[in-house]
């Protein structure tokens, strides 16, 4: 039971069975200052910094009542209520300071996860992770080439390993309680210090959600706090979503892979709406309409398609180009977002154009984006999903309809989200329309039906490559989204890294036991291999979407569970062995749903890799060969990734058909 006690002449935070939060004279574990931000942005790459000024420590504590303290400083210039609510945690600086930080008590040996979607750790011990949403950058690895190169502008572009689309204030311990913020200001989770959670928060009112459980339960309070799990359509289960940009050019080359003997359930164009050249590769004009001159007579290729049980995808977001029609038409309705000091559209620099950005904050305006662009530019017209990228990319020096846009940056995610449901609700297709995001915060679980992992290098790197969304997966799995997967193949390619043979082939293997297999052309498709440019990649193709449309059973499976129990497809192996402390620091090999283990090969030219079994009686998918708990080396050939099954499980038999 979630308690506040007196504690050695302060106050106590009880839970978990522990003192996880103790103020006392002796231990000053909450604080308060004033602060001064400076906030810079390049092309959604943030930096913030602040110049902070501390209150005097709160010395004195006073109960005011059986569920409520107050903290003064020795002058009274500073003074915090704190409060608890059944199992939330209410702090209000009455003094007006607008930082506040808060440390909580480790155990010898706790280990912590969270963060929303983190792409580098899994762990958060010995790191601080600041919680802003922004584009995650390019290699993400300060130091090394790629990284190096695309800062060398000034933009910090390349990233680092903290930086996210998806960030979120909530943290789980593995001593059996979790916490999540309600805010959704600036915040800092710092467990730089052994010994110590420091949250500090950029507002002088903090709410945090208390909760007690091993992980598995932990997952699933979170997953009740944020709202109830979505269903993914059944037709995309069965087979791969093809992704193709060339035009008319796109439904030959489908057809070419579906003669070989894909099976697809899908066609992803996200250029439906024409394209845009520029020296980044080749991006897409953001008017979200059908561009008729690259896509002839789409209306009927959709129907024609669609009869044959093949979907159409594109893609949208929530900015329009100042070059397009529909830019000048919100601009006249007012549904933009202005200038700080004169009443026109704000724009934001995406690289070689223009765009202003639709104030969702306006009633007025998410109705028309929902109706006026989803609804009848899209679903009407015969679109079955899209891509709905972006929502990290508001400014901070803008004027909004409503709301202050530092408070506003990390919600307007959940508010794309939002829209995109409504829009979809709107038409009676929430569960059939299959639409993902790669932004996040706070929020965004009950909107949005599934996750993509971003904009991934072409390759295997560390921070920035294959690996990085397995821990996306993982850590995005803990907070309430169930349903996660990648660009096949990856998206970024810069400088000259071009993707090999071997990646998408490993990709390949990744997606087909992913909950969506999903291809991507990438930002460079000229310069880049591509799932139909050699025998190879047509075979492996061909045969991992027949993988992924044989494990359809199996996936229906996991998103019924994850409705009721609200566990993901992709789990942290934690989850299910929460007294196998080895478990607990794995992240590059997941539990897909309780009865497969997957360890993807994540290394350039690997034909191994090792791989933890916990208990149970594990079998080998390819061979056959049982495997004892433990680790274990095990070959990695090319089209054989470690992958392995409970041999009790009652989808067996399934697995056993795959090595056939």
């Amino acid at each position: 039971m979630v308690q506040l006690v007196p504690s050695d002449g302060g106050l106590g935070l009880r839970l978990a069975g522990r003192t996880v939060l103790r103020h006392a004279p002796d231990c000053l574990a909450i604080s308060v200052a004033s602060g001064n931000p400076t906030v810079t942005m390049v092309r959604g790459n943030f930096r913030l910094s602040d110049a902070s000024v501390a209150a005097s420590p709160l010395i004195r504590s006073n109960r005011a009542d059986a569920d409520g303290w107050l903290l003064e400083s020795a002058d009274s210039a500073a003074r915090v209520a704190v409060r608890l609510d059944r199992a939330r945690l209410h702090l209000k600086a009455l003094s007006g300071h607008d930082r506040m930080t808060l440390d909580f008590a480790l155990a010898e040996g706790d280990v912590l996860w969270g963060g929303g979607e983190q792409m580098s750790h899994l762990v958060l011990n010995g790191r601080n992770f600041p919680i802003w949403t922004s584009e995650p950058g390019v290699g993400r690895e300060p130091g090394t080439p790629l990284t190096d190169q695309a800062s060398a502008d000034g933009s910090f572009a390349g990233g680092d390993y903290w930086t996210t689309n998806y960030p979120e204030p909530t943290v789980l311990c593995s001593g059996g309680w979790a916490l999540s913020l309600a805010n959704a200001e600036y915040v800092e989770l710092d467990a730089r210090e052994p010994g110590k959670l420091r949250v500090h928060v950029w507002s002088g009112e903090v709410a945090i959600d208390l909760f007690e459980g091993a992980p598995a339960d932990l997952v699933r309070q979170l997953g009740e706090r944020f709202g109830p799990r979505h269903a993914l359509p059944d037709w995309v289960l069965g087979g791969a979503v093809v992704g193709l940009k060339q035009g008319e050019a796109s439904f030959e080359r489908l057809e070419a892979l579906i003669d070989a003997g894909a099976a697809v359930s899908g066609l992803w164009c996200e250029d439906w709406v024409g394209i845009r050249e520029t020296s980044f590769g080749r991006r897409l004009f953001w008017d979200w309409q059908w561009n008729p001159a690259r896509y002839p007579d789409l209306p009927a290729r959709i129907a024609a398609l669609k009869a044959r049980g093949i979907r159409f995808l594109g893609y949208v977001n929530p900015y329009l180009a100042v070059d397009g029609p529909l830019y000048p038409e919100a601009a006249a309705r007012g549904l933009l977002a202005l200038h700080l000091g004169r009443d026109e559209p704000y724009l934001v620099d995406f690289g070689e154009f223009d765009a202003g950005v639709v104030d969702f904050t306006n009633p007025a305006a998410a109705d028309w984006f929902a109706e006026e662009v989803i609804g009848k530019r899209m679903l009407d017209f015969g679109l079955d999903g899209w891509m709905a990228d972006f929502g990290e990319y508001l400014p901070t020096d803008l004027r909004l309809h409503a709301g202050d846009p530092m408070q506003e940056h990390n919600r307007w995610p959940v508010r794309w989200a939002e829209v995109n449901a409504r829009a979809v609700a709107s038409r009676g297709r929430t569960g059939d329309v299959l639409w993902f995001m790669r932004a996040g915060h706070t929020g965004v679980q009950a909107h949005c039906p599934l996750l993509w992992a971003g904009d991934q290098s072409v390759d295997f790197s560390r921070h920035d490559g294959i690996g990085t969304v397995v821990t996306a997966a993982l850590s995005s799995g803990l907070v309430g989204n169930a349903f996660s997967h990648s660009d096949v193949g990856g998206y970024t390619s810069l400088f000259g890294n071009v993707r090999t043979e071997d990646l998408i082939l490993r990709w390949y293997e990744l997606g087909a036991f992913s909950p969506v297999f999903r291809t991507h052309e990438g930002n460079r498709p000229d310069d880049n291999l591509q799932i139909d440019s050699t025998p190879a990649l047509v075979e492996g193709f061909v045969r991992w979407s027949r993988v992924h449309e044989a494990l359809a059973p199996y996936v229906r499976h996991l998103v019924s569970e994850a409705q009721v129990t609200g566990l993901p497809a992709q789990r942290a192996l934690f989850l299910h062995y929460p007294d196998d402390r080895e478990t607990f620091t794995i992240q590059d090999q997941y539990l897909y749903g309780a009865d497969i283990m997957v360890a993807p090969v994540i290394e350039a030219g690997a034909a191994m890799r090792k791989v933890y079994l916990p208990e149970g009686d594990w079998r080998h998918l390819w061979s056959g060969e049982g495997f004892a708990p433990g680790w274990h080396e095990v070959a990695a050939p090319i089209g054989q990734p470690p992958v392995f099954y409970r041999a009790g499980s009652a989808f067996a038999p399934l697995f056993e058909e795959l090595a056939a």
